[in-house]
């Protein structure tokens, strides 16, 4: 998706990180060789107008950048999963989802 913001180096972590205190932020973590990953992905894209303009959505391929995700699981202190998604809200985890769980309905609601 176009407005999705790619997680590729530490900097863009802790910058969304810090963003998290004035606009929700959501981390995406796929596993681009995984079906579970790709139905996940699928959901998002499907239901993405649900989302859209609550918060920002945040994209990491966690087997290209896996320092990175292995950073966010432990500065946030959130269980390695994947695909997963994280919602952060003033720099706090406030909602985590893995696998099939994954459904943007329930995320907004997250959001409201």
């Amino acid at each position: 998706m176009k407005s999705w913001k790619s997680v590729e180096v530490l900097e863009d972590f802790y910058t969304l990180l810090e963003n998290s205190a004035t606009k929700p932020q959501i981390i995406f973590k796929d596993s681009t060789t995984c079906g579970i990953s790709a139905h996940a992905k699928y959901r998002l894209k499907d239901g993405f107008e649900q989302l859209e303009g609550k918060a920002d959505f945040n994209y990491l391929d966690l087997l290209t950048y896996r320092p990175i995700s292995n950073l966010i699981a432990k500065e946030l202190k959130v269980t390695h999963q994947s695909p997963q998604i994280i919602l952060l809200k003033d720099k706090q985890v406030v909602y985590t989802s893995s696998h099939h769980a994954i459904d943007p309905a329930v995320i907004a609601r997250h959001l409201s």
